[in-house]
């Protein structure tokens, strides 16, 4: 999927630059017939079911499933971290206007910083698959978001290198802006891994399909508002105090959850793995 993200916009930027934006959707509408061709070529798939409830007993297994998240203190905190991180965080939004008016680079330009967090995933996700056994995975995880917050003040303040050309034309503003978002993806891919280990591991299997239904919440819904906020304090005060106060927010959370939930911070990863729990 980063991979995907890394060729995608800089493709697009190539695109944008030489045909016209109209091909970047036209590109886009005629890669689904990949994903058209996927899905029917698997064919009917077997699978379970199970007579739908009605409305009374789908109410009763939400509120179970609200319940046993509430007294699992490390899934309840690591779904908290989720939206903190991204609500406070949501620099995707301003990049069309750094890329445009502060960093003032050509659309090829903005295709490679559009791909800079996907390098840096893929680049994490690929050195954290080398290691087994992780321990410390709270304090690893809070330290990646906390990365991931430092990264984005730098963002903010990347364009502040200055506008003289080091490299090929380019600039050092842009370069560190450039690797700013790298860092941003890295820490991100790290945390996004812990979380959805810790939580698939914690989690019994008659309430995964509920948690991870309720985490979605925090994971869609955090992004989505922090763009709102981003743009408003954009509008407010400035791009570049948007990105950073963002990424000041994003780091004040981790403060707060540490101190709120110590047992994510001192979660090491070889805790037993919870089975056949109930949302009594």
């Amino acid at each position: 999927m980063n991979t995907g993200s890394i060729i995608g916009p800089a493709m697009s930027g190539l695109v944008i630059g030489y045909w016209g934006q109209e091909y970047t959707y036209l590109i886009n509408a005629v890669s689904f017939l990949a994903v058209i061709t996927a899905l029917i070529s698997m064919g009917p798939v077997l699978q379970e079911t199970k007579a739908v409830g009605n409305l009374a007993s789908a109410l009763t297994d939400i509120r179970e499933g609200i319940r046993y998240i509430l007294r699992q203190q490390i899934i309840l905190s690591s779904m908290i971290l989720d939206f903190f991180a991204t609500f406070f965080s949501s620099a995707n939004t301003l990049l069309p206007y750094v890329a445009r008016d502060i960093l003032h680079v050509n659309e090829v330009a903005y295709g490679w910083l559009a791909s800079a967090q996907s390098i840096g995933a893929v680049t994490a996700g690929v050195i954290l698959s080398q290691f087994t056994n992780i321990r410390r995975q709270g304090r690893l995880l809070l330290g990646s978001v906390t990365v991931f917050g430092l990264a984005i003040i730098l963002f903010g303040f990347g364009y502040r290198a200055g506008p003289q050309a080091i490299i090929a034309g380019i600039s050092a503003g842009y370069i560190l802006t450039f690797l700013a978002l790298i860092l941003v993806g890295a820490g991100d891919s790290v945390s996004t891994i812990l979380r959805n280990t810790i939580r698939q591991l914690q989690t019994s299997d008659n309430m995964r399909g509920r948690m991870t239904s309720i985490n979605q919440i925090f994971f869609q819904g955090g992004p989505q508002l922090g763009e709102v906020e981003a743009g408003i304090v954009a509008q407010v005060f400035s791009v570049p105090a948007a990105i950073v106060s963002g990424g000041v927010g994003c780091i004040l959370g981790v403060i707060w959850i540490s101190r709120k939930w110590p047992q994510l911070r001192n979660y090491n990863g070889d805790e037993p793995i919870l089975a056949g729990a109930t949302a009594e």
